[in-house]
C-alpha cells in the first residue's frame, strides 16, 4: 500500500515517469546508492520523528546525521525517532520504504538544508526497491512541505 500511495501521489504531482525500480533493494542509503549507481550523499533519505504534536518526517541527504541541538532549537523538543515497529502506522511507510510522498494524513514534511548541496537527488518511492529521481526544486513540488529546516550535520562534525 505504501508505494501505491507514493506512486499517486507521484502521479498527481506530475512525477511519476521518474520513479526509478530495481531487483536490488535500495532500503538503505548503501544499498540505494549501489543499486542506482551514485554517491551515498545523494540518496536523500527521509527520517522519521514523534514530537508532542504528532509525526514529523524529514528529509536529509543521505550522509548527513541529525544533530540534536539543531533539532531542538527548530523543534523545541528533543529528537526522538518513532520506534520500528510504530513507523508505518504512524507515517503510512514501512521501514525501507519511508518517503515524502503519499504519506498519512496529518504528517508533517520537513526538507532539510543539506540537500541544497546536490542538483539531483534520489528519494524512496515507498517501498525497498524503488527511488524518485528529482532535482531538489522538484522534490519541493512533490511534496507537501511544511517548511525547509536546518537540523543535520555533516559526517565528522561534533
Amino acid at each position: 500500500m505504501s508505494a501505491e500511495a507514493a506512486r499517486t501521489h507521484l502521479r498527481n504531482k506530475g512525477f511519476e515517469d521518474r520513479i526509478i525500480t530495481r531487483e536490488d533493494s535500495t532500503a538503505t542509503v548503501e544499498a540505494a546508492a549501489a543499486a542506482i549507481g551514485v554517491t551515498p550523499g545523494e540518496i536523500a533519505k527521509t527520517l522519521s520523528f514523534i514530537l508532542s504534536s504528532g509525526p514529523v518526517l524529514i528529509v536529509a541527504e543521505g550522509t548527513a546525521r541529525v544533530d540534536n541541538k539543531k533539532f531542538k532549537a527548530v523543534f523545541a523538543e528533543k529528537a526522538r525517532m518513532i520506534p520500528f515497529e510504530e513507523v508505518e502506522e504512524l507515517t503510512g511507510h514501512a521501514p525501507g520504504g519511508v518517503c515524502p510522498f503519499g504519506a498519512k494524513e496529518g504528517v508533517k514534511i520537513y526538507l532539510d538544508e543539506s540537500l541544497r548541496k546536490y542538483d539531483t537527488i534520489y528519494p524512496a518511492a515507498g517501498d525497498a526497491h524503488s527511488a524518485v529521481r528529482l532535482s531538489v526544486e522538484e522534490l519541493e513540488k512533490a511534496v507537501d512541505v511544511t517548511a525547509w529546516v536546518d537540523v543535520a550535520r555533516e559526517p565528522g562534525q561534533q
